[in-house]
């Protein structure tokens, strides 16, 4: 398992929000830097919740990144002998996503994707339904349940519009489990009865 690990592969950490997922990716990118391994870490612009050149935990623990547009801002900032290639919020990125995690792990390199698989309405979330076919190494992250204490993996919305894309943390979202989530119309939320 080792030996394979250090070939070139993707792997990818999902799940809902605040189950921990940007936590396991720096925790797996210190670790490399532990190992003496080049890496680099990306982040969508779409994201401004935290420092544009950082990702960081809500245990603030962080790593240096590159905030980029889209894949291919991403692939013009890749380094040359970069050996571990992390890429946070990945649902935000473009289709061409897919196709670049591949290319890297063919050249040898160790791809750690984390980003959420499903949006608020529990479908399938940009690149990463994608990503997750190709990789070889899946981790699905869980939080609690806010309502119940519970195992949750779905993002429930509690505020905002019905845009698929809507940045925001615990004002905006509540980690829920599959008997506690309720799927609500845009209009009935944009009446505020989403509880």
């Amino acid at each position: 398992m080792m030996q394979e690990r250090s070939r070139g592969h993707v792997e990818v950490i999902t799940g809902g929000m605040f189950s921990g997922k940007s936590e396991e990716l720096v925790r797996r990118l210190r670790r490399a830097v532990i190992a003496r391994q080049r890496i680099q870490c990306f982040k969508p612009r779409t994201d401004t919740r935290q420092h544009p050149e950082r990702v960081v935990t809500r245990d603030n623990r962080e790593v240096a990144a590159i905030t980029v547009v889209d894949t291919a801002d991403l692939r013009r900032h890749l380094e040359v002998g970069v050996q571990v290639v992390g890429i946070d919020e990945a649902q935000f990125f473009d289709e061409a996503l897919v196709e670049l995690v591949e290319e890297l792990a063919d050249r040898g390199i160790r791809v750690i994707v984390a980003g959420l698989d499903l949006d608020y309405l529990r479908r399938p979330f940009g690149p990463l339904p994608a990503v997750l076919a190709v990789a070889e190494y899946v981790d699905k992250m869980h939080a609690v349940c806010v309502r119940c204490g519970g195992v949750a993996h779905y993002s429930q919305r509690i505020s905002g519009g019905g845009e698929r894309v809507q940045v925001g943390d615990t004002e905006a979202y509540e980690a829920r489990c599959r008997r506690c989530y309720r799927a609500f119309a845009p209009e009935e939320r944009a009446r505020g009865s989403v509880a």
